[in-house]
């Protein structure tokens, strides 16, 4: 057993309570994963931030839920592994690089692919540890022996396997599509890094002529930029408006080409004019009608967004200025007659802010169907993924049924670089693991693949898989729970379960705890355009990494978003700050007690027992919520244990033995608060780590550290309900005299007599038994306890369960007051009596309820029956 300093500072500090404590994990090697083969394993991987700078709130929120996952179930004896790890973020880091590299008058073109890499490599370094240190800051429990990143030796390994073997299955392939392009990076975008903002547009009303017959065909379009790329109108087939123009042809103004007017049911009669200008080089949908009646697609722009030599005339200008041109142009020429104000939601580029293209591509692609339709397979069996909250598997299932083939590719340099050669003069295409033998004829692909590539491998690759023999892999995988936000479950958790099934024959987790996105206070997303953002390193600063590690893991339900309040932090601190007194207190009352000193079989006092019990029910409560990924409730069961029960109670209580002079009852009690300390310490542990971590360490204790304690469990030993039954009488009643004397304003100094009339004798004996409580915290200069006493004429009342107080305060009542204080009470319970009532009602209620749960809501009944008959007595009492 380690030495105890049964002192501590009398102030709560958070700084000085957190510095150097992580350390202290880290150099301990508590946080590693031990391969006990004793022990169950479980395991969680970090969803891997972009190496691109500082963490926010979102990933505070994020990785404080984890941290508390894996700090129960060490405590709990798994063996616990929780990785961590970084993402090499193609496109956001790539662009941190190029603007760094900017200031400094290069550009990545001046370097070199081979130089501008190694610049990459650079930023990666500099700030992995700007997020190393600020996980330090949040007390996370990582596994630093185990960290990967994205783009390391083993991942670009897996990355390779998965791209070979997919290309040999026919799962990956090379063809021409409309993708969502960047025209300021030059690069192809996931869905996920397009962001949509409402534009003020306009609708563009134009006139195609018919060819060879006199009249035209109305259209209209959001870009009239790309009519120059048009090859066909369509109609639907049912429009008796134009089944007579089906087949027939237009003439596309300015340019002049044919254009064929279709038939097609993707067109919606009712929306316009019921005819569509259909682009297939510049639009999703227009793509899929071409290759339905074999269109040709027409590319009238280049990479950078300027029009190329299929747009005539407007050849080199800007895609926005030929839009202006184009308009001015086709009004001179009658084609144009209406310009429709329109707002509507426009692309962005997530990164540079640029108006995405969709536009036609040479890219790689993996076919999604069977992919697809196996993880929608999965969640049809005893295996499938559980969602929490469950409602969010139907947005996965919706996505998975109605994905696109995903574009893989990226037009970038930082990244794991497409393996696949061409032959310089045949063209072949070579895709392996490794470049052809003769490399001098072959040239590989310029072209990187989607960072969300290799981040779907994460729960595998990073146990060394594809090595299955892998030690690792054979023991941490599956992985139990991932833990992350409703925004990515398309992007993020179904690539990992599709590609986890294609490779493993495994689902990649048991679990996916869903949590939603961290707001301000009024509701609105943090963004830097609003500047409304909260960097998790300044509350850090200003209320410690315990407090808001608190308000983020017990703000909020799961699947809810959370607003972030700075008075909430503060009300954790002030928690905090609560239970760092009462330590103080307990510690200050030891007595040198020394862990083996501590002994809990002597006689127990009403408080004693009762305190014991409600830490039984709040282990129970606590285990049982955070099994079920309910931190807020844990966290709501501590708070009331620790602040009302401990704190607010049984240390007041505690106090009467404490400053008494019998050396068991003392000795007792010294043991009952050690232990219960320790115990909810033990329970706090993973939500506040650094606070109870210096607690724990003052306390008499075995062992090296709270994080290798053991978790509390219930002790049968310990439970007793008529304790908790008395205690709660006791505090009923010191309560209702606490509020008589502030409506009359009588200080507790103030002797005052007190009458207690009993239900029964039972009531009567308990009551002598805690007379001694009733006296220090009633303070009455007279005290009687009976079953038939008669109301003083002026006295003050109050019902609590078992038995009604009176206290004469003649000279400071006023009668007509006290009626409609006790006509108050009476409404209290009345409501009270109606909602239980309604509840014992409801046959589905008591049909389905455990029946401990129905029999409590009973005893309700009876009580505040009971509570309400005798009110109303007082009141006729009182008017008589």
């Amino acid at each position: 057993m380690s030495e105890q300093d049964l002192s501590m500072p009398t102030k709560y500090d958070p700084a000085a309570v957190e510095k150097d404590r992580y350390q202290y994990w880290v150099d301990g090697k508590f946080f590693e994963a031990e391969g006990d083969t004793d022990k169950e394993p479980y395991t969680i991987v970090i969803p891997p931030p972009n190496v691109t700078g500082k963490l926010h709130l979102g990933h505070a929120w994020d990785t404080t839920l984890q941290d508390i996952l894996s700090r129960v179930k060490r405590m709990q004896g798994y063996d616990v592994l929780w990785l961590p790890g970084m993402d090499h973020a193609g496109i956001a880091t790539q662009a941190k690089v190029d603007a760094k590299l900017r200031e400094q008058g290069v550009s990545r073109h001046d370097l070199g692919r081979e130089k501008f890499l190694d610049k990459a490599w650079e930023w990666k370094h500099e700030y992995a540890k700007f997020i190393r240190a600020q996980w330090e800051k949040l007390g996370l429990g990582l596994d630093y022996s185990r960290e990967r990143f994205t783009l390391d030796e083993g991942l670009s390994d897996a990355v390779k396997e998965v791209f070979v073997t997919l290309y040999e299955k026919g799962l990956i392939y090379r063809g021409e599509y409309i993708i969502n392009w960047d025209p300021a990076t030059q690069t192809a975008l996931s869905d996920i890094e397009v962001e949509y903002k409402d534009v003020q547009g306009a609708f563009y009303h134009m006139r195609y002529p018919l060819k060879d017959e006199e009249g035209s065909i109305e259209i209209a379009t959001t870009r009239p930029e790309t009519m120059l790329g048009d090859t066909a109108i369509a109609v639907h087939p049912e429009d008796e408006r134009y089944k007579h123009l089906i087949g027939k042809k237009a003439v596309l103004p300015i340019v002049g080409r044919e254009i064929e007017i279709v038939a097609d049911d993707y067109v919606d009669m009712e929306f316009g004019s019921g005819a569509v200008k259909i682009t297939p080089a510049h639009d999703p949908n227009d793509f899929e009608i071409g290759n339905r009646h074999s269109l040709e697609r027409v590319l009238v722009m280049n990479e950078d967004g300027t029009m190329n030599e299929n747009a005539g005339t407007y050849k080199g200008m800007d895609r926005f200025e030929c839009r202006k041109q184009i308009v001015k142009d086709l009004q001179e020429q009658g084609v144009l007659f209406e310009i429709e104000d329109h707002m509507h939601s426009v692309g962005h580029s997530e990164r540079s802010g640029a108006v995405v293209e969709p536009y036609l591509s040479t890219q790689w692609f993996v076919d999604m169907k069977p992919l697809a339709d196996a993880s929608v397979d999965l969640q049809k069996g005893e295996e499938a993924v559980q969602f929490v909250p469950d409602r969010f598997e139907k947005p996965y299932l919706h996505w998975m049924e109605n994905t696109r083939d995903w574009c893989i590719s990226r037009q970038l340099w930082w990244g794991h670089r497409i393996p696949a050669w061409y032959h310089k003069e045949t063209g072949e295409i070579h895709v392996g693991k490794e470049a052809p033998k003769d490399p001098e004829n072959w040239k590989q692909d310029d072209d990187v693949l989607d960072t969300w590539f290799s981040s779907a491998l994460w729960p595998f690759s990073t146990m060394g898989w594809p090595d299955e023999d892998s030690s690792d892999y054979q023991r941490y995988f599956p992985t139990n729970v991932l833990v992350t936000g409703y925004d990515i479950i398309g992007f993020w958790v179904s690539r990992m379960i599709f590609q986890s099934l294609e490779f493993t024959g495994e689902r990649p987790f048991n679990d996916v705890l869903i949590h939603g996105l961290v707001r301000d206070a009024d509701g609105r997303k943090m963004s830097k355009s609003l500047g409304n953002g909260v960097d998790p390193m300044d509350v850090i600063e200003k209320y410690g990494a315990d407090s808001l590690r608190y308000f983020l893991s017990t703000g909020s339900s799961p699947g809810q978003d959370l607003r972030f309040h700075w008075e909430k932090v503060e009300s954790t601190w002030n928690f905090a700050n609560k239970i760092w007194n009462a330590s103080r207190f307990a510690l200050m009352n030891m007595g040198g007690l020394k862990f083996e000193d501590i002994d809990l079989s002597g006689e127990k006092s009403v408080a004693d027992q009762w305190i014991l019990t409600r830490l039984n029910q709040t282990i129970e409560q606590v285990t049982t919520n955070i099994d079920k990924y309910e931190f807020g409730e844990a966290g709501r069961h501590l708070y009331n244990f620790i602040w009302d029960d401990f704190c607010d109670w049984y240390i007041e209580m505690a106090k009467l033995p404490l400053y008494g002079e019998d050396e068991q009852r003392i000795h007792t009690t010294r043991s009952i608060l050690a232990y219960t300390l320790d115990q909810t310490m033990r329970m706090l542990h993973p939500f506040m780590p650094f606070i109870t971590e210096e607690i724990w360490q003052h306390l008499p204790h075995e062992g090296e550290s709270i994080t290798q304690a053991s978790w509390p469990v219930v002790r049968e030993d310990f439970h007793n309900e008529q304790a908790v039954a008395e205690m709660d009488r006791l505090v009923s009643i010191i309560r209702s005299v606490r509020n008589i004397r502030a409506e009359v304003d009588t200080p507790m100094s103030k002797q005052i007599q007190l009458l207690i009339q009993a239900k029964d004798e039972d009531v009567v004996q308990e009551l002598e038994k805690n007379r001694s409580y009733v006296e220090r915290f009633c303070n009455p200069s007279e005290l009687t306890i009976a079953t038939d006493l008669q109301a003083p004429e002026k006295a003050m009342s109050a019902v609590v369960t078992g038995a009604e107080l009176y206290l004469p305060l003649a000279g400071l009542i006023n009668i007509e007051d006290e009626i409609k204080r006790l006509e108050n009470e009476w409404k209290k319970w009345d409501q009270e009596v109606t909602r239980v009532q309604k509840k014992l009602s409801n046959e589905g209620f008591v049909s389905k309820a455990p029946e401990h749960v129905v029999e409590e809501e009973r005893k309700k009944e009876t009580d505040y029956l009971d509570k309400r008959t005798k009110v109303e007595a007082r009141i006729k009492e009182l008017k008589a």
